[in-house]
C-alpha cells in the first residue's frame, strides 16, 4: 500500500473511532432504577425472581443498568407497588396484579382467574392469545406499562383452622385471599380479608382470620401456617397459574435505550421460567414435610367446587355488564381456555392422568 493511501485509511478508521465511541456511550448509559417488591424476602422464590431478573440485566449490561430491590416495606408496603410506580416513587415494581382490583377488576384478569387458564396456557395467551396487547392497553391508563416476570403454578386452596365440609361451611368464614376470588367467596358467604404476606400468620394465630391462601407448600412451609391452622384444602380454583408481572412506569420505559428494552424483556423472561421450575421443583418435597409435620391434606368437596363455579360464572356475568375493559379481557381469556382444554384433554391430561395412575400403583 501506498504511503499516501495508509494515511488516508488510517485516517478514516480514526475518524471512524472517534465517532463510534461516543454512539457506543450514549447506547449504553449508566442508568440506575428503584424495583419495589410485593413480597418478603424471607420467600425466596416469589421474591428471588426479582433478584434473578436485576442480576440478569447487570450482567447484560457489563454493570451499566443497575436495578436495586427493595423489599415488601423497605420502600412502600407490599400492596402499594403499582401506586409507587405509577407516580413515579420507584421506577418499577415486581407484583401481582390482581392485588389491584380495588381499582378496577380488570386488573385480577392478568395474574389469574378463578377457573382460568393453568401456567402454561396463561402465558400462551399474553403471548399469542392477544393478552398482552390488552394489558397495554389497560395499563398504559395508570401509566405504567407490564412484562410477565413469573408464575406460581396451580396454587393451593389454602390453610383452614376448621374443616370444611359443606358449602355452609364457608358462611362467616374470615377468609384471608387475594384479588377477585374474594368477591366470588363472599357470594358464598366468606368475608373475604385483604392482609400482605408477612401478615397472614399472627392474624390467623390470633384468630384475626379463620383461613387463608398464599402459594403452595414451598412458600406455606417457610411461613409455617401448619402451625396454627392444620387443613390444608386443594386445589386453589382462583389461580390455576398466577403470573407475576414487572410494572414499569411509562416515562422512565420509554426513556430507555431500545437495547435496554430488549434487555428487560428478555431478562424477565428468564426469572419467569426460573420461577416456576423453582416452584415445580420445591413443591413436592415440601408437601411430604408438611403431612409429616401434622397438616392434613384435604380436596375441597364437590358441592363446593360445583357452588364456587356457579358463583365465578355469575360474578363474571354481573362485572362485565358494568365494565367494558373488564368484558373484553374476560371474553378473551374464555375464547383462549376453550380451546386450550380441547387440547389439553387430548394430550396433557391423558398423559398425566395415565402417569398419576402409574404412581399410585407403585
Amino acid at each position: 500500500m501506498k504511503r499516501r493511501q495508509f494515511i488516508g485509511a488510517a485516517g478514516l478508521g480514526l475518524a471512524a473511532a472517534t465517532i463510534a465511541k461516543p454512539a457506543i456511550a450514549q447506547s449504553s448509559p449508566e442508568i440506575k432504577w428503584r424495583l419495589t417488591s410485593s413480597f418478603p424476602k424471607s420467600l425466596d422464590t416469589i421474591y428471588g425472581a426479582c433478584e434473578v431478573f436485576s442480576k440478569a440485566v447487570a450482567e447484560a449490561t457489563d454493570g451499566k443498568f443497575q436495578i436495586q430491590t427493595f423489599a415488601a416495606g423497605e420502600i412502600v408496603p407490599g400492596l402499594q407497588a403499582a401506586d409507587a410506580v405509577q407516580n413515579g416513587t420507584v421506577e418499577m415494581a415486581h407484583t401481582a396484579s390482581y392485588y389491584y382490583v380495588g381499582k378496577d377488576p380488570t386488573f385480577a384478569m392478568f395474574t389469574a382467574q378463578p377457573f382460568g387458564l393453568n401456567a402454561r396456557m396463561q402465558l400462551a395467551w399474553m403471548e399469542f392469545g392477544g393478552a398482552q396487547q390488552l394489558a397495554d392497553e389497560f395499563f398504559k391508563k395508570y401509566n405504567f406499562m407490564s412484562i410477565p416476570c413469573g408464575n406460581t403454578g396451580t396454587q393451593m386452596g389454602g390453610w383452614f383452622r376448621k374443616e370444611i365440609t359443606t358449602v355452609d361451611d364457608i358462611k362467616g368464614l374470615k377468609f384471608r385471599i387475594a384479588g377477585f376470588a374474594g368477591q366470588i367467596l363472599s357470594k358464598l358467604g366468606a368475608v373475604p380479608q385483604q392482609v400482605a404476606g408477612g401478615d397472614i400468620y399472627p392474624s390467623l394465630e390470633k384468630g384475626t382470620i379463620d383461613a387463608a391462601e398464599w402459594v403452595g407448600p414451598y412458600d406455606d412451609e417457610k411461613l409455617g401456617f401448619y402451625k396454627v391452622a392444620k387443613f390444608y384444602y386443594y386445589p386453589g380454583w382462583w389461580e390455576g397459574g398466577a403470573m407475576l408481572h414487572n410494572f414499569i412506569n411509562l416515562d422512565k420505559w420509554n426513556a430507555l435505550p431500545k437495547s435496554y428494552q430488549a434487555i428487560v424483556k428478555a431478562a424477565s423472561a428468564q426469572a419467569h421460567n426460573w420461577m416456576l421450575a423453582k416452584y415445580d421443583a420445591g413443591n413436592p418435597a415440601a408437601l411430604k414435610r408438611l403431612i409429616a409435620g401434622g397438616a392434613q391434606l384435604r380436596p375441597f368437596p364437590q358441592p363446593v367446587m360445583e357452588a364456587s363455579y356457579k358463583a365465578t360464572t355469575d360474578t363474571y356475568a354481573e362485572v362485565s355488564a358494568k365494565n367494558a375493559d373488564f368484558k373484553k379481557v374476560h371474553d378473551s381469556m374464555v375464547a383462549f381456555r376453550g380451546d386450550e382444554y380441547l387440547w389439553w384433554q387430548v394430550a396433557e391430561l391423558g398423559f398425566d392422568s395415565f402417569m398419576v395412575r402409574q404412581r399410585s400403583r407403585g
